[in-house]
């Protein structure tokens, strides 16, 4: 789901993105943007997603954060 899309500013774009899954728990946010980091189970995936989300973004000068988890899913801004 994409949603709340929008202009921050005249320069910048916002996109938030929001999944409805089991939310990120809380010992694992200070790491979730570290290569080979993965909540799945082992051989279940690279983690690398968000780890390229966040070279990609700030390749173009942006930022990108956890805007929000819970047990009904997080959201990625």
């Amino acid at each position: 789901e994409v949603g709340e899309c929008g202009v921050a500013d005249e320069d910048r774009v916002e996109i938030a993105v929001a999944d409805t899954g089991g939310g990120i728990p809380a010992e694992h946010l200070p790491r979730i943007f570290q290569p080979f980091v993965s909540t799945k189970p082992r051989g279940q995936g690279t983690g690398l997603g968000l780890f390229v989300c966040q070279a990609v973004v700030q390749a173009h000068g942006g930022e990108i954060r956890v805007a929000r988890t819970s047990s009904l899913g997080t959201c990625i801004a």
